[in-house]
């Protein structure tokens, strides 16, 4: 089995801000969140408030958008071509995508890819986190919670804080844009 990051490991970019930049678009009533965004962004930036708080106050912005799971679908129809071709060329079946983005966008990629995920459990009509955010440590547990007995053959990321994750694995490695990098840990 093989397991991967997926915003800017997988995928070219971050696929939250691109989803919340769809639904700007189509709904401008979302920016109307974004005041709060801020100023949470902001905070958790100084260490005054957690991440889950910031991205709850982000997420906000979903009581806009009328039919999330249509705006979702749209959003995949013109943004599954942003999905890196080295991943295209090496799919396999029986991969894994986890993710810090909320399940509710990359439950429908993976769908499409036809993978199994992991990710960030946040309620698409609220935006409010039904779980703890997908990141760091917290990626090895919810792994070994829906996968206890599996064996991680290669880890893919971008990010050094899934430096847990690459150690679970018999092979780890760094991505940066096309670029892919053995990670020793």
């Amino acid at each position: 089995m093989n397991v991967y990051d997926f915003d800017n490991t997988i995928y070219y970019g971050d696929c939250t801000i691109d989803f919340w930049k769809h639904c700007v678009k189509k709904y401008p009533k979302v920016i109307l969140a974004f005041p709060s965004a801020i100023v949470f962004g902001i905070l958790f930036y100084l260490k005054l408030c957690k991440k889950e708080q910031f991205k709850q106050k982000f997420y906000a912005f979903l009581k806009y958008v009328p039919n999330v799971q249509y705006e979702v679908e749209i959003f995949w129809d013109s943004n599954i071509k942003k999905i890196k071709m080295f991943y295209k060329k090496q799919k396999c079946a029986n991969d894994v995508i986890i993710s810090a983005s909320p399940d509710f966008l990359i439950a429908e990629v993976s769908k499409r890819l036809g993978v199994q995920y992991i990710a960030s459990k946040v309620n698409s009509i609220t935006g409010i986190l039904e779980s703890p955010n997908c990141y760091g440590n917290e990626k090895v547990k919810r792994f070994r919670e829906q996968y206890p007995y599996e064996n991680i053959k290669k880890f893919y990321s971008d990010s050094i804080s899934d430096i847990f994750m690459a150690k679970e694995a018999k092979q780890a490695y760094i991505v940066k844009e096309n670029t892919i990098k053995e990670w020793r840990v």
